[in-house]
């Protein structure tokens, strides 16, 4: 059976880092980093994840500015609240919670908000940054994966890297960060002809397609690294639900080296990643 990739325990370790290095900041008399998340509509999912997102930036000691909107909130009224929190001094980081509510353009949204207090890594200007090498700030659930495939080897070099899914949000930043680290890298999609033959070609297969359970045994090369970006709810026979990533984890895990699991893989680290963003947008705009 393959090595197990513990999400938890990775994102645990992070949360330390930065939660020491906020202690420090404020031991030193200097105001505690602030990140303030949107949230539009009263989606149950989003409502929990924005509830996770708050606890935890207050656990690591940062100051947390919580917006909560109706559904019904126009878009001009969100950007009126982005421009505000842009001019923000105490604001180091922006969060506006996807999807957005039908009739708002999320894309005009992203782009309003200040490229420096981008915590999610969203604007033009930082996945422009991403792409030529220039410092940006880094997708949380990209940079996450990158973390969790070193723990399974250090060095990601000379690897073949199979990403299943083109997003803006994980499959196109996740190549780039990859090829920052030396991988050859294919992206592969829903149009990609003989799926299970391309992604049999992986050192390090990328899962992120929100299909549950659509990548078996069959994509999966002897003792590849396998990171699985899903995170799908699928009904069971006693008419409750579970977590499914987008790999069949006891059939991959069976001919993988190392793969992550579904809960407890990749999600716990999308979290600590927008901490250490929220700290780095904080440093790097007082310099």
């Amino acid at each position: 059976m393959a090595v197990v990739l513990d999400g938890k325990a990775l994102a645990a370790e992070l949360r330390a880092e930065v939660t020491a290095k906020v202690a420090a900041l404020r031991a030193a008399g200097r105001r505690a980093p602030g990140l303030a998340v949107v949230l539009l509509g009263n989606d149950p999912a989003s409502q929990v994840y924005v509830g996770s997102k708050v606890k935890q930036t207050e656990a690591a000691g940062m100051r947390s500015f919580e917006h909560r909107l109706p559904d019904d909130t126009t878009e001009d009224a969100l950007l009126d609240l982005v421009a505000r929190l842009n001019a923000d001094p105490a604001v180091d980081g922006i969060l506006v919670q996807l999807p957005l509510p039908r009739g708002i353009d999320s894309t005009r949204v992203i782009e309003a908000i200040d490229p420096a207090k981008d915590v999610d890594g969203f604007h033009p200007v930082n996945a422009g940054r991403l792409s030529i090498g220039l410092p940006a700030l880094v997708p949380c659930t990209p940079r996450g994966c990158v973390m969790l495939a070193r723990r399974a080897r250090a060095d990601l070099a000379g690897l073949h890297a199979v990403i299943v899914g083109r997003s803006n949000i994980v499959g196109k930043p996740l190549a780039q960060l990859l090829l920052a680290e030396n991988c050859t890298v294919t992206i592969a999609h829903s149009r990609t002809r003989d799926l299970p033959a391309i992604c049999r070609q992986a050192d390090l297969l990328v899962a992120a397609i929100g299909k549950p359970m659509a990548l078996g045994a069959a994509h999966v090369r002897p003792g590849a690294i396998v990171i699985d970006v899903g995170i799908n709810r699928v009904p069971t026979a006693d008419g409750a639900s579970r977590l499914v990533g987008d790999v069949d984890y006891e059939a991959a895990a069976a001919v993988a080296g190392a793969i992550t699991p579904v809960p407890g893989g990749v999600g716990p680290m999308t979290i600590a990643c927008l901490l250490d963003n929220t700290l780095t947008a904080y440093q790097r705009r007082n310099a």
